[in-house]
Formats: structure tokens, C-alpha cells, sequence
């Protein structure tokens, strides 16, 4: 405890009282998770540069109190900003916000942490630079940097987010500020064009891992389209996706199909417009069947929804709109191809027919369409975190989804997201694997696969759950592990998981990870950022 009082003190000499806080509301704040894993930092630390990390890390090695960086904290499902244990000192760069860089000419942006993807959008269309940046559907301030560094995935065709990342800088646990690529070379004029620099390529050993506290990055936008259609496939029974997938891959791996498609069951469409219809299922859980059929009548949809955009030139998105129909003619998928012109046409029929079941259904799809074509041009929407708020008593907060946060809200999800080849059979496999799992303990499985490049899915499999019933918390963390331990023994190995899943991804006896530790220990050797059994990390993404 000396030690700690010691670092407090440094620290507030350092920032300022106003910026070293340890008062026990903020900490309960940043304790608040909607994944049950919940610890209770020492102090929060809020820098507003890289030279003011840099000392508060000597302060840290010092007397040895652990860092734990977020970006904004808001990492759902996974963590939230919540470190791996108790007493570590949580460094939040949220302050550090600023757009360093932004050059229309060769589409990149230079950011801070704390820039969330409401600002980066807003400065794009303010300075009307002809850029748009991907998006996530995690909500207007979540940090861009805290997703990438998690290794996140987007929409667009640079939804695969770390692959346009050009050069970092970094601050190292013996506060050393390193710059990656070519950017620790000052005459460079290529650091933002050439991500690997000259060398080793170290920029991957900063995501997903403890190794350092990245500061800024240079992030690649893409530029904007003479045109954007968006599809969006209905597909009736569960089996028939299987040929979708299949029909749809060709597109992905020769380029036909450049974004990143989303692939949600009925439950995860649906629980973007309603919360779980406790009246309706009479106190049953997971969701009757019955009652599922109504909701899905009601709204729409299949057993299966897929959604893609399609970008280019007139010429082009015509091509791809003909392919894509092509391609899904064989299989028993309903293909709608839509363009703002449909939306504004769907809108006006919406108003005629105001009042009416049909006219509000039309409204509903076209507020959801107008949704997708802004993530689609980069401006991020709230609308789609109302999954996270399925089994939350009282349902949607007021005014939703401004000023949204799960984690405040509490809100009770568990992600598990594994990864599979994108092949159909694979797809349903995972489903059948982990439907009866969900069923046994109660809960309902959303689930989206994604074609996060042109050959894999990202799967996101959601345990929503009521944060303030303690059985049902309890049942949530049993429905996880064995979810969790079911994907990987079965091969599907997650793409990213939560703090409470880190050290199960060592089998003790694995080479990789030995690699891993040693680099850790040669970087870090007092063990002091965001220490855990090899990884913890600066990703609470928002």
C-alpha cells in the first residue's frame, strides 16, 4: 500500500490532482462491465499526451503499481474497461482525442486513442474531405483505436481495420517512445504509405497484447464512391443459408464483393428493435417457439438475414448487383438490391400509409435501411447496440440510443466469437454446436458471422443476460465457458475474447505462447503494463 500511496503521489504531481482520481464513484464507474467480470482499479490516470504517458510509466516501473490503458473503456462483452484485477491503475487516453493528421490526397488520418468514431465522421464531413472511414456498429463513441488494436472488423471494404493501419507510436514500459514502419526515421515521407517500414514488423505485437501503450496510429480511409447500393437477403429456414454462403464466397475471393457481409439469425435482427417480451413468454426462458415465430412474422424475417453493401462506380455496383443476383438464383434466398432512390420512394408509401400495421412495418425498414447506408458511408448509428439490452429490465433506457452505455446501463453480455472457414457446412456446424448449450441454460442465441475477408467468418455468439438476477448471472457465466470451451476444442479458436477467458488460451505445453512470454519479459521485465499470464490489453474499444 506504501508503494501505491507513493505512485498516487508522483502521479498527481505529474497531472495534477484533477486528472489522478480515485474517489470511490469514479471507481465504481469504471468497475461497471457488462461481461460479470468486474475488478476495482487502484486510480484512474488521465493523461493528455504521449510525453505525460511516458512519465507516468516511469512513476509505475518505479515503485511497481501496474498500468492497465483503455481508450475509452468501452469494450462490451469483453471487458468493458475493466482490468484483470483488482488495484492496477487504469491509464484512459480518451483525453487524448486529437486528429494529428488528415490528407485528402492519399486517404489516410493520423489519430490519438481517444478519438471515437462520432468525431472522426463529423471532422470528415465538416471539412468535406471526399473520405469515408469504416465503421462499427458499436456506437458513435467508441474509440477507432481500441477497435483496432482488439483486431475488430467493420463493414466497409476496409472493414478488415488493422490491415490499414500505416505506422505507430508507442510508449514501451521503460517509457522509451518508439515509432514503427518507417516513422523513427525523421526524414521519412513514406510512414503513413508503407505500413512494414525496413526490418522486423512489429506493429502486430502491439494488438491484442501487453507489450506497450499504443499513443497514435496512422489509419488508411477509404475514398467515396460514385455509388453505394446495399443488399440485403432473406433467407426462410435455418438450412438454407448453407447455400447462401457458399453461392456468396466466389464474390468475396474475386473481388465481386469488396465489403465485409453480415450473416444474423432471426434473434439478432429482432433484438434490434425490441427488448425480451417477458409478457409474451409467460416467464419461459430461453424464448418459446411460438413466440419467436410471432416476433419473426412481425418483423419480417427469416431464419436468416444477410447484409452487405456494394461500392464503386455506377458501372461497377451494376455489374456486382447482377452478379450477386446470379450467384443467389440457384438458392432459396429472397434478394432485395436497395439505393437511396427505393428508400425515399419506401418512405413517402410509409407516410401514406401511416396509422396502418403495413405502414409502420415500412417505417421501421426504412429507418434500419437509412441505418445501413450511414454505417456504410462511415457515420455510426447507436441503433444497433439494442442487442445488448435484450433481457435488461425496463428494457431500452429513455431516449435511446443517445448517450448509450451497456455497461452503465446494466446491461448483462458475454461474447464468444470463434472463427470459422466460410463454408455453409462450417457455419451450421458451429450453430448446432452451440444452439443446445444456449437452450440448457435458458438463454436465447443471437448470433452474426461475418466475412471478415475472403475466406473466414467472425462469428459473435451473444449470452444476454439480466445483470441484476444473480441466478441468471451465474447461469450466463456457466452458458459462456462451456460455449467457450466447446469452439475450442472443437477447432473454432476465437478471434478475441474477454478478460475472463485469457489464460485459457495456453494449453500449457504450447510453443507460441512461450515465444510470447519471452518477448513480454524482454520488453517488460517488472511485468508492470496490464500484467496477466501473457496478454491484457489497451482495447477497451470505444
Amino acid at each position: 500500500m506504501a508503494a501505491s500511496g507513493d505512485a498516487l503521489a508522483a502521479w498527481r504531481r505529474q497531472l495534477g490532482h484533477e486528472r489522478v482520481l480515485d474517489d470511490p464513484v469514479t471507481l465504481d464507474r469504471y468497475a461497471a462491465s457488462t461481461s460479470s467480470w468486474s475488478t476495482r482499479p487502484l486510480a484512474i490516470l488521465r493523461p493528455h499526451d504521449t510525453a505525460e504517458v511516458a512519465q507516468l510509466v516511469h512513476v509505475a516501473r518505479a515503485h511497481r503499481v501496474p498500468l492497465y490503458p483503455i481508450s475509452t473503456g468501452r469494450n462490451w462483452g469483453y471487458g468493458d474497461a475493466c482490468a484483470l484485477a483488482d488495484g492496477h491503475a487504469i491509464v484512459d487516453l480518451s483525453a487524448m482525442n486529437r486528429i494529428l493528421e488528415a490528407n485528402a490526397e492519399l486517404a489516410y488520418v493520423v489519430i490519438e486513442p481517444g478519438v471515437t468514431q462520432r468525431q472522426l465522421s463529423q471532422y470528415l464531413r465538416e471539412h468535406e474531405l471526399p473520405l469515408w472511414m469504416d465503421c462499427t456498429g458499436a456506437g458513435p463513441d467508441t474509440s477507432l483505436m481500441g477497435n483496432i488494436l482488439e483486431r475488430g472488423f467493420g463493414h466497409s471494404p476496409y472493414g478488415n481495420r488493422f490491415q490499414s493501419v500505416a505506422g505507430m507510436e508507442l510508449v514501451l514500459a521503460d517509457g522509451e517512445i518508439v515509432h514503427t514502419g518507417f516513422g523513427h526515421y525523421p526524414s521519412s515521407v513514406n510512414r503513413r504509405v508503407y505500413p512494414y517500414g525496413v526490418g522486423p514488423y512489429v506493429d502486430g505485437l502491439f494488438t491484442q497484447s501487453n507489450m506497450g501503450i499504443v499513443t497514435s496510429l496512422g489509419l488508411w480511409l477509404m475514398p467515396r464512391t460514385q455509388a453505394l447500393n446495399h443488399f440485403l437477403c432473406m433467407v426462410r429456414e435455418h438450412e438454407d443459408i448453407a447455400p447462401v454462403i457458399d453461392a456468396l464466397r466466389p464474390l468475396r475471393l474475386d473481388g465481386t464483393l469488396r465489403s465485409i457481409l453480415h450473416i444474423g439469425n432471426d434473434l439478432r435482427v429482432i433484438s434490434g428493435g425490441t427488448t425480451f417480451p417477458r409478457e409474451l413468454a409467460g416467464g419461459r426462458v430461453p424464448l418459446p417457439e411460438e413466440v419467436r415465430q410471432q416476433l419473426r412474422t412481425a418483423s419480417g424475417v427469416g431464419a436468416w438475414t444477410v447484409s452487405g453493401a456494394l461500392y464503386g462506380s455506377d458501372a461497377q455496383v451494376a455489374a456486382a448487383r447482377r452478379a450477386v443476383r446470379r450467384a443467389l438464383a440457384p438458392t432459396r434466398a429472397h434478394v432485395q438490391l436497395l439505393d437511396e432512390r427505393k428508400l425515399d420512394l419506401a418512405a413517402a408509401a410509409a407516410r401514406l400509409l401511416k396509422g396502418t400495421g403495413f405502414g409502420k412495418r415500412l417505417a421501421a425498414k426504412v429507418a434500419l435501411g437509412r441505418s445501413l447506408f450511414e454505417m456504410n458511408r462511415g457515420i455510426p448509428n447507436g441503433r444497433f447496440l439494442a442487442g445488448a439490452y435484450w433481457r435488461r429490465r425496463g428494457g431500452l433506457p429513455p431516449g435511446f440510443p443517445a448517450d448509450a452505455n451497456p455497461a452503465l446501463d446494466r446491461c448483462g453480455m458475454l461474447w464468444v466469437s470463434p472463427v470459422p472457414p466460410m463454408r455453409g457446412e462450417d457455419l451450421l456446424r458451429v450453430h448446432a454446436l452451440a444452439e443446445p448449450i444456449f437452450r440448457r441454460h435458458g438463454f436465447d442465441l443471437f448470433v452474426t458471422f461475418s466475412m471478415i475477408n475472403e475466406r473466414a467468418l467472425g462469428g459473435v455468439l451473444t449470452v444476454a443476460y439480466d445483470a441484476e438476477d444473480a441466478a441468471e448471472v451465474q447461469r450466463a457465466r456457466t452458458c459462456y465457458r462451456e460455449i467457450f470451451d466447446t469452439m475450442m476444442a472443437t477447432g473454432y479458436i476465437p478471434y478475441r475474447v474477454g478478460l475472463q477467458s485469457m489464460a485459457d488460451l495456453d494449453s500449457g505445453n504450447d510453443g507460441y505462447w512461450r515465444m510470447v512470454g519471452k518477448i513480454k519479459a524482454a520488453l517488460d521485465p517488472a511485468n508492470i503494463i496490464a500484467p496477466g499470464r501473457y496478454s491484457a490489453r489497451q482495447h477497451p474499444c470505444a
